[in-house]
């Protein structure tokens, strides 16, 4: 049972993002359809398809820019205070903005693709990407690192601790590792630096 909770959970954070997203766009443009719809009939005495979308694309923009110039610190703070009193919202909601963070962002996680090392007895490597550089406030000892290693074909992945001896920085583009390890290796990878 614990099993299939986990499951569903995963399955929760696969979909919630994206589910959202949708859900509010699509009740964004029936919102503004009608709202705008009327009054633009009535004042240009024309139907202009596709201006709702328009105008629900730009009002995202808008939010967007505003949100990044104005209103992020005491909005994220107000967010995130009201998040902290729900704890299952707050690991679901942290976990998806922790990894939405990690792509997009000022803060971006996966920057640095690596080759580490699986064992000290073979020559086995795998691709990563370096997450964090310093993992002792996760009370390890030792030079380790995080590298985060997603899996093909799926939006998940595996994060290990590892020797930072072990790992070797690559110099790739990162978004063109990530392009190929998702793809399971099968995507066309080019490096332009050659």
């Amino acid at each position: 049972m614990k099993r299939i909770l986990g499951y569903f959970f995963q399955g929760l954070l696969y979909l919630a993002p994206l589910g959202i997203t949708i859900f509010v766009l699509y009740k964004s443009f029936v919102l503004l359809d009608g709202l705008f719809k009327p009054f633009l009939n009535q004042i240009l005495g024309i139907n202009i398809p596709g201006l709702s979308l328009l105008i629900v694309f730009l009002l995202v923009a808008i939010l967007g820019f505003t949100g990044q110039t104005i209103i992020a610190r005491p909005f994220k703070k107000l967010v995130n205070h009201l998040i902290n009193k729900a704890p299952l919202v707050k690991v679901i909601y942290s976990s998806i903005r922790d990894l939405l963070s990690a792509f997009v962002g000022k803060e971006k996680k996966f920057n640095q693709p690596v080759l580490v090392k699986v064992n000290t007895i073979s020559e086995l490597e795998k691709l990563g990407f370096i997450t964090q550089e310093d993992v002792s406030q996760l009370g390890v000892a030792g030079d380790k690192v995080a590298v985060y290693f997603p899996h093909s074909y799926n939006f998940s992945g595996e994060l290990f601790i590892v020797p930072s001896e072990h790992v070797k920085k690559i110099d790739a583009p990162p978004a063109d590792v990530m392009k190929f390890i998702v793809s399971g290796g099968v995507a066309n990878y080019e490096n332009e630096n050659k």
